[in-house]
């Protein structure tokens, strides 16, 4: 016995090797073991005992509300400390402890645990206690959790006279997750269901349906009854609506059987678009009284249902017209219980009938195209178009040309018979009259003479056509000499199917094609008139349906490049038929700089030169076509322009370098001879204030008092006007080293000069510092008439030196001076120009060391 227990351990830890987490009750174990990392099972002796039990507060719970659970263990089970801690665990969930655990006064221990919120629907909750390393399972219980069962809803019944059930339907309502049974309940009553009279037995619908039919044989016809579901699950129970009936209220009829009637026509004249029709009532509803619905469906794509309603239960002959838009329609019938309460029956079964056609009620225009085969053989090609002459002009089967002799001896001979719009046949030379009708099986159309007409006649002039769009073309023409009856329009693609048409109307000068236009597309378009008994010339042209844009510009070349130029060219496209003329050229191009620059050229040229380029340098060049339809470039061409040779890059450095040289030179002049030419046009007088004047004064300035006697002699010459001499020349020509003409001046002008001792005489002389400016200073006037009479005249200076009298003069300022009554002065008046001042000339210190040159006998004053 003890092998076998050995074995089955072997088993399940097989079991747990294989990777499934089961629970396993063991033969002879007093206890369950769960799969976990280790399994440790605990041998119990072989009495029936129990050492743990679960009980639940509910087995069943609703989803989502909480649960309490507990956990006893019997103080018999030996195996056991005396007070172990007993765990829980959901099923694939964490161990945990429970919430309160005690020792009852029988000695077992309880332990409690409540679970907040259930949310599956179905699990298994465990109890167990730790052993070694591993965890024993005393107990499980299973949990199921779910909702509510709701109000079944949509409750409805019919009865089937067929079967003699009334069949009832509802919708559940959402899923509650529990087992839910659904229970379709009844009773008789009376007084608009106020009242309950006799139960009727309970319908269970079977497993997952939401029907349920009760037989005739329960049922009371022309008596109201009760009905409703009712819906239950362990959580609780729900009912729907309840709803009130006789069942033969709700009597569901089966369609009548519709039919096609055949009619002799001997009989019933022939009506075309109309159709003979008949029904029968379904054969158990025939006590009934009935009304009735047919509809109709032409089978076209897109097409409605037409109803026609208050029809009989039973109809031997129903006539049905105006069913004219298509050759075959659908025909349905469906009946309902009238005038009592009841419901529409199904569809009867489709049927597909061909109403009866009329003869094609059209106008055949025609069109032909000759070509002599041979003597008195000519192949001819023959167009036609019908064109109905009222709103229901019957269907067209097919086409019928013949021909008769002109005598019209013999019977007609057919030449065609076809369901297109053109037919080839050849014309005998003594068929004259050929006819041409549409038949189907109403009859045929009013025959149509084909009269091959004469070509005679002016043509019309100025033929035009544009696109007006990718779908149509305008045409228009200027109108011949002669009015025309009216104008044959045709127009195709090149060796293709043309479509034409005839403008009855003569008076018109233009058309918009809109049939059988395919977009950008090259068609042939023919215009001939139309006149009484013979027809006119065609005219000729082409165009696109739709202008399309070129597939690409010409292609540029490079003609000659130099190294600011580059002539490009191109060959125009040669031009087809239709195509789009263009407006102009534009080329573009850009340098390695990303420098782009375009130009605009007439459609008249085929070349260009692009000039102010630049030297060694890459271009890419591109010549776009524009025409009405949009715009196409062509391929780029690339190009460098030529590099500057050696030679003359010489000639250019060259020449940069004597524009260089010049311009120095130029500059140098100009600042060596700013001097003069600033004495030359703007003469300045400088300030004496801060000049070298400032350091002339004298050291004494009243010690020598010196007479020039010969300056007042009346023999000399009288002088009319003495030039002070230039500052700056004057003490540049004066030599240090000549103390022989500095000694020659008086003792007073000495000091002025040298700014030294006036007895010093030998002192050197020291040049002056003053400024560089050579300006006039000073001039010292004379009169012929008037000899002894001389005055100064200073001009141009507000300085202290040059200005009104002061008190306390500086020691550089003019000496304090009045004038002297014995030498009148009459002053002339300044002018207005200048601001000089008129004075004696001995008034003026540095006056007194005038030296006067130009008479040789004279040799200073």
């Amino acid at each position: 016995m003890e092998k076998l227990r050995l074995r089955k351990v072997k088993e399940l830890i097989q079991v747990h090797q294989a990777g499934k987490h089961q629970v396993v009750t063991m033969m002879g174990l007093g206890a369950c073991a769960l799969t976990g990392v280790a399994l440790i099972f605990l041998l119990l002796p072989k009495s029936p005992e129990s050492c743990g039990h679960i009980r639940l507060s509910v087995p069943i719970v609703r989803l989502g509300d909480p649960l309490m659970a507990s956990c006893t263990i019997s103080p018999n089970c030996s195996k056991l400390d005396q007070e172990p801690q007993i765990l829980w665990r959901l099923e694939d969930g964490p161990n945990q402890p429970g919430h309160r655990q005690r020792r009852l006064p029988d000695g077992t221990q309880e332990s409690i645990i409540t679970l907040p919120r259930v949310n599956r629907t179905k699990t298994f909750i465990f109890c167990l206690v730790p052993w070694g390393n591993s965890f024993q399972v005393l107990d499980q219980a299973e949990l199921q959790a779910g909702y509510h069962p709701a109000s079944p809803s949509n409750l409805s019944c019919l009865m089937y006279l067929t079967t003699n059930r009334l069949v009832c339907q509802w919708e559940p309502g959402p899923e509650t997750y529990l087992p839910t049974n659904f229970t379709l309940k009844s009773f008789r009553s009376r007084a608009d269901c106020q009242y309950q009279e006799d139960s009727i037995l309970d319908c269970v619908p079977e497993d997952r349906q939401n029907t349920c039919s009760i037989a005739r044989k329960h049922l009371s016809l022309y008596q109201n009854m009760v009905i409703w579901v009712q819906a239950e699950n362990a959580i609780g129970i729900s009912e729907s609506p309840k709803l009130c009936l006789d069942p033969m209220d709700v009597v569901k009829l089966e369609p009548p059987v519709l039919q096609a009637l055949d009619v002799s026509h001997d009989l019933v004249p022939r009506q075309p678009g109309c159709l003979w029709l008949s029904w029968k009532p379904w054969e158990p509803g025939r006590f009934m009284q009935q009304e009735c619905e047919l509809r109709y469906q032409p089978q076209l794509r897109g097409a409605n249902w037409t109803l026609v309603s208050h029809l009989p239960s039973s109809e031997d002959q129903f006539k049905l017209c105006g069913l004219h838009r298509a050759p075959v329609y659908t025909l349905q019938i469906r009946c309902i219980r009238s005038p009592l309460p009841g419901l529409w029956s199904s569809w009867s079964p489709a049927l597909q009938l061909r109403p009866t056609i009329k003869a094609p009620t059209i106008r055949l225009d025609t069109w032909w195209q000759k070509k002599q085969l041979g003597p008195g053989i000519e192949s001819v090609q023959l167009f036609w178009k019908p064109t109905p002459l009222q709103e229901d002009s019957g269907r067209i089967q097919g086409y019928l040309l013949s021909w008769s002799s002109s005598d019209q001896r013999g019977p007609e001979r057919h030449l065609c018979n076809t369901t297109e719009l053109s037919c080839i046949f050849y014309l005998p030379s003594g068929a004259q009259n050929v006819s041409l009708v549409a038949y189907n099986t109403g009859g045929i159309s009013t025959p149509t003479p084909v009269v091959f007409l004469e070509n005679k006649g002016p043509a019309v002039t100025k033929l035009h056509a544009m696109a007006q769009d990718p779908d149509s073309i305008w045409v228009d023409w200027e109108a011949p000499s002669i009015l025309p009856q009216g104008y044959l329009i045709e127009w195709g693609q090149k060796s293709l199917n043309k479509s034409w048409r005839i403008e009855p109307n003569g008076n018109i000068t233009g058309i918009l094609i809109q049939e059988n236009i395919s977009p950008f597309v090259l068609y042939e378009i023919l215009v001939a008139p139309l006149y009484p008994g013979i027809v006119g010339p065609s005219a000729q042209v082409y165009t696109y349906s739709g202008e399309k844009v070129l597939p690409h510009a010409p292609e540029l070349h490079l003609r000659h490049v130099g190294r600011t130029w580059a002539q490009v060219e191109w060959v125009p496209e040669t031009p087809w038929l239709g195509m789009i003329p263009l407006t102009h050229y534009t080329i573009f191009w850009t340098n390695d700089k990303n420098q782009s620059f375009a130009i605009v050229l007439n459609i008249s040229f085929h070349g260009y030169v692009l000039d102010h380029l630049e030297p060694a340098r890459l271009y890419h060049v591109y010549l776009m076509a524009t025409s009405r339809a949009g715009s196409s470039n062509s391929t780029g061409l690339t190009l460098m322009t030529l590099a500057l040779e050696t030679s003359e890059l010489h000639i250019f450095l060259g020449l940069l370098v004597f524009l260089i040289s010049f311009v120095s030179l130029c500059a140098a002049v100009w600042f060596c001879c700013k001097q003069s030419r600033k004495n030359f046009f703007w003469p300045n007088v400088p300030d004496p204030a801060h000049s070298s004047l400032s350091s002339w004064v004298p050291t004494i300035m009243t010690e020598e008092i010196f007479q020039l006697p010969s300056l007042w002699d009346t023999s000399m010459p009288p002088i009319t006007k003495i030039t002070v001499l230039e500052e700056d020349k004057k003490l540049t020509n004066w030599d240090s080293s000549d103390n022989s003409r500095a000694n020659s001046l008086p003792t007073l002008v000495q000091a002025y000069v040298l700014q030294g001792d006036p007895r010093a005489s030998s002192n050197q002389f020291q040049p002056s510092s003053g400024t560089s400016d050579q300006v006039l200073y000073g001039q010292v006037l004379g009169s012929p008439t008037s000899p002894g009479v001389m005055r100064y005249l200073r001009c141009d200076s507000t300085q202290p030196l040059l200005g009104g009298l002061t008190p306390s003069p500086k020691s550089y300022e003019n000496v304090w001076f009045h004038p002297r009554p014995q030498e009148p002065f009459v002053a002339q008046s300044p002018s207005q120009e200048d601001d000089c001042v008129f004075g004696p000339p001995f008034d003026f210190p540095l006056l007194q060391g005038l030296q006067v040159h130009g008479v040789e006998e004279q040799e200073g004053f």
